[in-house]
């Protein structure tokens, strides 16, 4: 079952037409929440960034979408299924009409939710994807239906035996994974990316970041960073709402440590699930 524009639909009856503008031109933006023992984790944090996302979009925001409501709604889904921790997907689009103009900035929603079935492996390989680019700049820290490059760089990841790859902007500079933010360690230096740089606006990379300036072990940059600074770190980890903190263990020829990430991740997990119990 699905929940499309309020009401519980079967999978397999959803219609999506022709004229469907996230299907045409990917006019969509969309949210991935995850659900632990029923509860919505870091959920304020996903309801603002959706409605900056419509914003920036133009989409016109409907008066009854407040936290409550869009809650409410999720919780339709996740009330009928037997798991009790979900990863739900909260998908807005343009109501269906016109070519690139569209005829209104009305919205449809739709929410699906799977069983999260992810796993923290002990190896974790990933390499460069340096075929396409993203461009840096501030639409594209906002998750649209446009994931071309993700997609492209995740089928070489799979014919290399990759589990992920790292994107790259016009500039040559470490953007993030294809479906992560990434985190770089030297020494007590923990760095990742700018949101300039053209990378993902994410929970879960705003509290890592909150997590480590809180101790007074590190320090935490946000920063431009060049494959060659790759080479030389000691740690490497990806971090979403989904899967946490994953450790990175192999880039190429380097092996990482992974002393630093496991820590780090117990924290997250420590944070994920007490803010599941107060429901923020």
């Amino acid at each position: 079952m699905v929940n499309y524009n309020g009401d519980l639909v079967a999978f397999d009856d959803v219609i999506i037409t022709p004229n469907n503008r996230a299907y045409k031109y990917g006019d969509s933006v969309f949210e991935t929440i995850k659900i632990i023992n029923g509860k919505l984790v870091f959920w304020e944090d996903h309801y603002f960034r959706l409605m900056a996302s419509m914003r920036m979009l133009r989409m016109r925001i409907p008066m009854n979408f407040t936290l409550e409501f869009l809650e409410e709604e999720i919780l339709k889904i996740v009330s009928i299924k037997s798991e009790n921790n979900l990863r739900v997907r909260l998908c807005i689009t343009r109501k269906d009409g016109g070519f690139y103009t569209p005829t209104t900035n009305e919205i449809d929603y739709l929410i699906e939710s799977s069983e999260i079935k992810f796993i923290t492996k002990d190896k974790y390989t990933l390499d460069l994807f340096k075929d396409f680019y993203i461009y840096s700049g501030y639409l594209s820290t906002i998750k649209t239906n446009n994931k071309l490059i993700n997609t492209l760089a995740s089928i070489f990841a799979k014919e290399n035996e990759l589990d992920n790859c790292l994107l790259l902007n016009e500039r040559k500079g470490i953007v993030e994974a294809t479906n992560a933010s990434l985190f770089l360690i030297q020494g007590t230096l923990i760095k990742t990316p700018l949101l300039s740089e053209g990378c993902l606006k994410g929970i879960a990379r705003e509290k890592v970041i909150n997590i480590i300036k809180s101790s007074s072990d590190y320090d935490i940059e946000e920063a431009v960073i060049s494959p060659f600074e790759i080479q030389k770190a000691d740690e490497l980890f990806i971090t979403n709402s989904i899967i946490g903190i994953q450790p990175v263990t192999n880039y190429r020829k380097k092996v990482f440590s992974t002393d630093i990430s496991k820590k780090l991740a117990v924290s997250f997990s420590v944070l994920e699930l007490t803010l599941s119990l107060i429901h923020i």
